[in-house]
């Protein structure tokens, strides 16, 4: 049993046991892995069906349409797959991450539009962000999607192609195949990003790396690749594309398995509780105290007990989808107490 001591702001504040599991942390693990993996692709299953039915009928597309598309891509690249591979997956992470953080950085730096400042989960952190630290985070990551992400995507290219990958569009796999390879690509970053996170938050490695990622104990969008180096290509990188090359998926699948890791991570740590988006305050509770919540699902912190805290927050009612348009901060308010403990 080893156990990892987790600290914050480099100095210890409380141990934590892996390998403690109780029966009964095992069986709510088991059955939220069920609920979120089996919700998420019921959803992903009906919007793509969805639109590929409205795509047909109004654009008059044919049942093949995303075999099409993607041989629209694969002819851009000239059906280089190294290019494809390379070039093609870092600008697709480029294009996504960018575009969708455009949206935040709007909020965070102009505070507009207005009505939606009411949904930031902490209410009196980063409003309006510095731009000084806005810019030296932003100059980090823009370090890490060149100097790391290019390098890391060429040899995962190569890896990919070794290991038997399918590019042409005449191969794109059944979709069911493709819900399946997800549900697994979901669970391999679980586990690699719920131990390699863990272990970044060990005294040695904590203040000499981790430490970085979490000056940000209100996180926003960028926040999310805002990393040394070594941890970005460790606890983000490895654990999104490990499961592509275990499985050698189509690029296809394993593209849309990147984008939707990406805008998973900037919805965690974009620090708004916004209507029909996923709840990102537990991630954005862990930048807040440091000592829970370690992984995406929340699997494998119900297994290790390391969401003891989060779960008797009031941060944990409010860490659900939200269908309406009043914020959950105001329909499940902290008590006067956390709302001091927070303000200083």
């Amino acid at each position: 049993m080893t156990t990892i001591e987790v600290t914050r702001n480099g100095s210890p504040s409380k141990k934590l046991v892996i390998g403690t599991v109780r029966p009964r942390q095992f069986l709510d693990s088991l059955k939220k892995t069920i609920f979120v993996v089996g919700s998420a692709l019921v959803i992903f299953a009906a919007a793509r069906n969805s639109v590929t039915w409205h795509l047909q009928r109004f654009w008059g597309a044919s049942g093949n349409f995303w075999e099409k598309r993607w041989q629209d891509i694969y002819d851009s690249f000239d059906g280089n797959h190294h290019n494809l591979g390379v070039w093609g997956t870092n600008l697709l992470a480029l294009v996504v991450f960018w575009f969708f953080n455009l949206f935040f950085f709007v909020i965070d730096l102009f505070g507009k539009p207005e009505c939606l400042l009411k949904y930031k989960i902490q209410q009196d952190r980063n409003v309006p962000v510095d731009r000084e630290k806005f810019k030296a985070a932003l100059k980090q990551v823009l370090f890490n999607q060149t100097v790391v992400n290019v390098p890391l995507s060429y040899v995962w290219a190569h890896l990919l192609i070794w290991r038997g990958m399918k590019f042409d569009a005449s191969d794109l796999p059944a979709f069911h195949w493709v819900l399946f390879e997800l549900t697994i690509f979901i669970l391999v970053e679980e586990f690699m990003f719920y131990y390699s996170h863990r272990l970044f938050h060990s005294p040695q490695l904590y203040k000499r790396f981790h430490k970085k990622h979490h000056e940000w104990t209100a996180p926003i969008g960028i926040i999310s690749i805002y990393a040394h180096p070594l941890e970005h290509l460790i606890s983000n990188m490895l654990p999104i594309l490990m499961g592509p090359l275990i499985f050698g998926s189509h690029l296809g699948t394993a593209w849309l398995w990147i984008t939707m890791a990406i805008l998973s991570t900037i919805v965690s740590h974009c620090g708004y509780h916004l209507p029909l988006l996923p709840s990102p305050e537990a991630h954005d509770f862990h930048h807040l105290k440091f000592t829970n919540n370690f992984g995406v699902l929340g699997v494998l912190d119900r297994l290790h007990g390391t969401d003891e805290n989060f779960r008797a927050s009031k941060a944990y009612q409010r860490h659900i989808m939200l269908f309406g348009f009043i914020p959950l901060s105001q329909q499940i308010p902290d008590d006067s107490k956390h709302l001091k403990e927070k303000s200083q």
